[in-house]
């Protein structure tokens, strides 16, 4: 365990990097974040976020890309980062089928920036997010770190099975300590327009139906923001150490030999799709009209988290039940969009 004083958090205007960033600078860390603040998704609720986190003496902003070689230089260079948390990404399976670039540029590209700042400047820990769609075509459940993943079925799971590649390539270059984490699906406060919660709430407010994938035959593994985010504070202050138990002639995908470590992190309970709507409908108090829909591509039709590693190491375990996260999220919801 170390004591970080200064992160650069990147994603710091997204979903879960401004409420990590919320909670770092709650703990009195000084945080520095990047975010280019693009038109994925409305930039306004990005940039409403981050007027909330410049309240705070504690953070200081760049609009930045991390794809941009130099001026990621020049940040580690002039800052000096104890620990670096990676959440900038082009997001969404489905939008990666449209634009394949952006997803290159974005988690390869940005990503190998973010590793050659770690390595010239001395950071004690790198933590990134990858996320469950790295499972792909697997079908045994629970996920486990311990699985192989070598059969992704989009491109956005493929640029994240790659940063999980390039993080274990500098960890043993360079002894760079690295984590990464598989996020499962993060709901709640301030989230995300694209996900579901967002627009299944938004949808059935306006009296609209809502598109259900797969005609609801769809699990995920929703895990709460806060849960998510008392994950990362803890990982962030374990650094990796080598497993002395590893082996070549029988690798292990969830650890090795040097200071690198994968986890996932999600709510260990999936929920179908149709039960998720149900606590919706029951949040605002109206019925949905569905919409039933074929499967789309690069889908999975169910996601389930074996956390037993993170439990272990770190004591994560998730606390919000769906019927408790839900409601927040949809008070949240009609208070911000005044509804």
């Amino acid at each position: 365990m170390f004591d970080y004083k200064k992160v650069l958090v990147t994603g710091a205007a997204g979903f879960i990097g401004y409420h990590l960033s919320k909670r770092l600078l709650e703990k009195g860390k000084e945080v520095v974040g990047i975010d280019n603040l693009n038109p994925y998704y409305d930039p306004s609720i990005k940039e409403a976020r981050l007027k909330l986190l410049q309240q705070n003496s504690g953070f200081k902003f760049y609009k930045m890309d991390m794809k941009e070689r130099e001026a990621m230089h020049e940040l580690f260079k002039n800052e000096g980062f104890d620990c670096v948390v990676n959440l900038a990404a082009q997001a969404g399976v489905r939008h990666s089928l449209k634009d394949p670039h952006s997803y290159v540029d974005t988690n390869l590209m940005g990503f190998l920036n973010i590793l050659e700042g770690c390595r010239h400047f001395d950071v004690k820990h790198l933590v990134f997010a990858s996320s469950s769609s790295v499972y792909g075509a697997n079908t045994k459940m629970p996920f486990s770190v311990h699985h192989n993943v070598d059969h992704p079925v989009s491109l956005y799971a493929a640029t994240k099975k790659s940063n999980e590649l390039m993080a274990h390539c500098y960890s043993h270059l360079y002894g760079i300590p690295a984590t990464g984490l598989r996020f499962f699906t993060v709901y709640g406060p301030w989230g995300r327009p694209d996900m579901a919660l967002f627009l299944f709430t938004k949808a059935i407010l306006e009296d609209r139906p809502i598109d259900v994938f797969n005609h609801g035959n769809m699990q995920r593994d929703f895990t709460y923001i806060d849960d998510i985010v008392e994950g990362v504070v803890r990982v962030m202050a374990k650094i990796p150490e080598p497993n002395p138990t590893w082996s070549g002639d029988n690798p292990d995908p969830g650890s090795s030999y040097c200071p690198y470590k994968i986890y996932n992190i999600g709510n260990n309970e999936p929920v179908s799709l149709m039960r998720f709507i149900e606590i919706i409908e029951d949040a605002i108090g109206k019925k949905a009209k569905k919409n039933l829909l074929p499967m789309q591509p690069g889908d999975v039709p169910a996601t389930y988290a074996d956390i037993e590693d993170l439990k272990r190491d770190v004591g994560f375990e998730p606390k919000t039940t769906l019927e408790e996260g839900i409601p927040k999220f949809v008070s949240w919801y009609r208070e911000y969009f005044k509804c």
